[in-house]
C-alpha cells in the first residue's frame, strides 16, 4: 500500500548535511547509555525538543500504554569466498527459497551468474542457480547445507556505513536482548538501547509490551533515487504479528493507551496489516511505503534511531512526527553533535504530528 496520491515533497527534500564524524562507527561503552532527543509535536510545524538520556525513555510511557517492539534476530549472513580466479566475492544470504535453494544478493555481480561457483572453503561453494529481479540472485550449495556455511563462515553483516569489519562486540551489540528468530540482515536498531532494566522500568510505569517479527532487508539501506518518493521500489520484508499482540493492542486501546512502536520496522508491519478498524493477525509480506502524507491507522508514538538521508525511513518518521517538525530535530540532532545510524543514539516522537 503507497499513499493515494504523490507526496508534495521530493525526495531531495529528505537530505541533510551531516559531518562524517556523526555516524557512529561502534556502540556506546554500556548498552542504554545513549542520549534521546524527545520530540514532543504541538501542531503541523511546530514541536518541543528536549535533550535528555535513554535511561530516561520509560518516563515517557503512561499507565495503559503498549510497547511493541520486533524480536528478529539478525542471521550471520555474510558470506565471503574465491572466484575460480582467486579473486574475492561475497555472497548476502536473505532468506531461504525452494528445494533447498536461498534468495540472495552479492559483489562482483559478475561472480553471481547462473552456472558461477564461489568457493568458500576446499569443500564448499555457493553456486547461482537463476537471476531474479532487483539483483537478487537463487543460489545452492555445493558441498554441504547453508548451516554449514553460516556455521563455518556467516559473519555479521554491519551495515555499510560502519568502514570496519565486524567483532567480538558486534556479537552481542548488534542484537537487541530480546532477539529471538533469526531472519534479518540488518538490525532492528531503535531496540539495540534496551536493556533489562530498562524494560523492568517500562513495566513499573504500568505500561505493556508485545512482540512482533519482521525480517529486515538490505532494501532498508537503499537510497531513494527517483524524484518523486512514491516511485521508489519499495523493498519486501515478511512479518509476523502474533495474536496476542493484536488483543494486547485492543487492550490498550481500550484503555485509553498509546501504541509505542519501536522503530520504523514495527511501524511498517502495524500500519500493513491494518485493515480498516481491525488489525490482522498473522504472516504476510509488506512493500508498504510510508511518506508524508500518509494517514496512521495504529502507532500513536514512535522511538527510532537518526537515519540517512533521502532514505525511506527517514520519510516515515517525517510522516509521523511531521515534516517540519522532524527536519527541524535533525538539524538540532546535528548542532548538538548526537550520533547518527545503527549505533547511534535515538529519538523519540510522542505523539502523531496534529493534522
Amino acid at each position: 500500500m503507497t499513499p493515494s496520491l504523490p507526496s508534495r515533497y521530493r525526495t531531495g527534500d529528505f537530505a541533510y548535511p551531516l559531518p562524517e564524524s556523526l555516524i557512529a562507527q561502534t556502540p556506546t561503552r554500556e548498552r542504554g547509555a545513549s542520549r534521546l532527543l524527545v520530540v514532543r509535536p504541538e501542531a503541523p510545524t511546530e514541536a518541543r525538543l528536549d535533550d535528555a538520556t535513554f535511561a530516561g525513555f520509560p518516563e515517557l510511557l503512561a499507565p495503559g500504554d503498549l510497547l511493541v517492539r520486533n524480536t528478529t534476530r539478525v542471521r550471520h549472513a555474510r558470506l565471503l569466498g574465491r572466484r575460480p580466479s582467486g579473486r574475492p566475492a561475497e555472497v548476502l544470504l536473505l532468506h531461504p527459497g525452494a528445494d533447498q535453494t536461498w534468495i540472495a544478493i552479492g559483489k562482483p555481480g559478475s561472480a553471481l551468474r547462473p552456472g558461477k561457483q564461489i568457493a568458500l572453503d576446499d569443500a564448499l561453494a555457493v553456486e547461482t542457480v537463476a537471476l531474479l529481479d532487483g539483483g537478487e540472485r537463487v543460489i545452492r550449495f555445493v558441498g554441504g547445507t547453508a548451516d554449514d556455511a553460516i556455521r563455518r563462515h556467516g559473519r555479521l553483516p554491519l551495515p555499510p556505513y560502519v568502514s570496519r569489519e565486524p567483532d567480538a562486540r558486534d556479537e552481542v551489540r548488534y542484537q537487541t536482548i530480546y532477539a529471538e528468530r533469526e531472519g534479518s540482515v540488518a538490525a532492528p536498531t531503535a531496540g539495540l538501547h534496551f536493556t533489562t532494566e530498562l524494560l523492568e522500568a517500562v513495566t513499573r510505569q504500568g505500561a505493556a509490551i508485545a512482540d512482533l517479527d519482521l525480517e529486515v532487508g538490505p532494501g532498508t539501506f537503499k537510497p531513494v533515487e527517483a524524484d518523486e518518493p512514491t516511485r521508489h521500489p519499495m523493498h519486501p520484508e515478511r512479518y509476523t504479528i502474533p495474536e496476542a499482540t493484536v488483543a494486547a493492542i485492543a487492550r490498550a486501546r481500550q484503555a485509553g493507551g498509546r501504541i509505542w512502536a519501536v522503530g520504523t520496522t514495527v511501524v511498517r508491519a502495524l500500519e500493513s496489516a491494518a485493515d480498516g478498524d481491525t488489525l490482522l493477525a498473522g504472516t504476510r509480506e509488506t512493500r508498504l511505503l510510508i511518506v508524508p502524507g500518509y494517514s496512521f491507522s495504529v502507532v500513536d508514538a514512535l522511538l527510532t534511531n537518526f537515519h540517512l538521508p533521502r532514505s525511506t525511513l527517514l520519510m516515515l518518521v517525517c510522516a509521523f512526527g511531521g515534516y517540519e517538525t522532524v527536519m527541524t530535530a535533525y538539524r538540532h540532532a546535528v548542532a548538538r553533535g548526537y550520533r547518527f545510524y545503527s549505533y547511534g543514539d535515538a529519538m523519540a516522537v510522542t505523539s502523531r504530528a496534529a493534522a
